[in-house]
This record gives C-alpha cells, structure tokens and sequence, in this order.
C-alpha cells in the first residue's frame, strides 16, 4: 500500500467557481460531473481527476503560449489571480 493511500485526497477547489466554455471549472479544471461527485468517488478516480485536470490546464497554457507567440488575441487561460494555482509546479 501507498503512503498516499493512507491520507484522504482534498478538493481541487481553489475558490474560482466559473466555468469556461469547455464546461470545466476556471480554478480546478474539472467538469460539472467531477466537481458534483467529487465526495462519492474513490481515492484512485479522485488521483484520476487531477491527473485529467493537470493536463486540462497545461494544454490550456501551451495554447495560451502559442496564441501569444502568433501575436492573436489571447484564448481563456487560467484565472489571473493572485492566488497560486493547483498545477504551478
């Protein structure tokens, strides 16, 4: 058994409740099922979840780069908040 195992897995939540026009959170990345169900998954679907959210969030700021890079106006990114986000590594 994991370490991690032995600890319950917080909420994503980061306090930015909006949803973007894919339908997943501004703050955590997930969708409406993944936040309503959060509490009734198990700790593996809930380590699955973030996992899905992390690389919500990167595929969203790789196209945030790209878009800059081609000097277009700037798609929805994560929220410009002085709050740090989940993903920051």
């Amino acid at each position: 058994m994991e370490q991690l195992e032995f600890f319950s897995i917080p909420s994503p939540c980061v306090g930015v409740c909006q949803v973007n026009e894919r339908g997943y959170c501004k703050g955590c990345m997930r969708n409406r099922e993944e936040r309503f169900n959060w509490q009734k998954m198990t700790a593996a679907e809930q380590r699955n979840t973030i996992r899905l959210c992390r690389q919500r969030y990167l595929r969203l700021r790789r196209q945030a780069i790209a878009v800059q890079v081609q000097g277009e106006s700037q798609p929805e990114t994560a929220p410009e908040d002085p709050q740090t986000s989940l993903f920051d590594e």
